[in-house]
């Protein structure tokens, strides 16, 4: 049993990776949440991070692997992942405990709130160390099968471990950098701080745009991969639709459009709903000006005959 620790942000994005697909995704368990759903799941979070707001990451994402092959029932896999929070002094706060079945090893995804339901902060120092040792301490008291440094079962547990975990960092930060990018070398070069490696492919003469990847460590992934919505067509969709609404709006905050890329679909209904004669007012400049000066002159001519007929 392995553990790989991510302290994050945003609980929207970290529910949305480890739930959204329930075709590999199982909630084992979980306290103080709606888990039937991860929007609402993400909410329920959200509500009781705000008793604490200057904590930014109060997001805790912990990925345990084990052994590949071993067969452990979903009743035992959620009493370790509760012990291990237990261990980890992440205790009287919410979690939810998540078994994904996308791979041929068996792993859970644990998120919890690092704020307590007291409203108090749930201290991470060196959490990831901490998060090693009490797997360790675990794989023996279960009676896990225990793996030797120099095997090559456990070097590949490791591997697909860190890989996971490295995927979910730069879905992480993905979703935290894109909103305020004006174009896709914007989001290179903030990623390019986080030690993510923005990758393009290209095809044909001249150079035609056909992907993007990213790259972590050794590791490197599809944009498609970290998630439909980072394909390279859908980024250049969510850019182009932020430039258009900071034109319509240049003094809302970047972190406002947050937001609207976590809920595209139901943003763009009411962008085009509420904002349409705007977006014609700035497409159509000349045609909306003439409409907009034919009212003036009919107003002018009314207003002469009335002061004829008056005099």
């Amino acid at each position: 049993m392995i553990s790989k620790v991510i302290i994050g942000k945003t609980f929207y994005g970290a529910c949305r990776y480890v739930c959204r697909d329930q075709n590999r995704a199982v909630v084992l368990e979980a306290e103080g949440l709606r888990d039937y759903d991860y929007k609402l799941m993400a909410k329920d979070f959200e509500m009781q991070q705000a008793m604490r707001p200057s904590l930014t990451k109060a997001v805790f994402h912990g990925i345990i692997s084990f052994y590949p092959g071993e067969k452990i029932e979903d009743k035992m896999m959620a009493a370790i992942a509760k012990k291990y929070l237990q261990e980890m002094k992440i205790i009287n706060t919410q979690f939810a405990i998540v078994k994904h079945l996308d791979k041929n090893h068996s792993h859970l995804h644990i998120i919890a709130n690092l704020v307590n339901n007291n409203g108090e902060t749930i201290k991470d120092n060196w959490i990831g160390l901490r998060g090693k040792k009490v797997a360790q301490k675990l794989t023996v008291e279960y009676g896990l099968k225990e793996a030797i440094s120099k095997d090559l079962a456990l070097t590949n547990l490791e591997a697909l471990n860190e890989r996971e975990a490295n995927k979910y960092f730069i879905y992480q930060s993905i979703l935290e950098k894109l909103p305020g990018c004006g174009n896709l070398d914007d989001l290179k070069e903030k990623l390019a701080r986080e030690n993510i490696e923005t990758l393009y492919k290209y095809k044909g003469q001249p150079n035609e745009l056909q992907g993007i990847g990213f790259k972590m460590g050794v590791y490197k992934y599809k944009g498609s991969e970290i998630d439909r919505k980072f394909s390279i067509r859908n980024l250049e969709k969510v850019i182009q639709q932020q430039r258009i609404k900071n034109l319509l709006y240049p003094r809302v905050e970047f972190s406002k459009s947050k937001q609207y890329f976590q809920d595209e679909h139901q943003q763009t209904e009411k962008y085009h709903g509420h904002n349409k004669n705007l977006l014609d007012l700035v497409m159509k400049p000349e045609k909306q000006h003439q409409q907009m000066q034919m009212p003036l002159l009919e107003k002018r001519r009314v207003k002469k005959k009335s002061k004829g007929l008056h005099i």
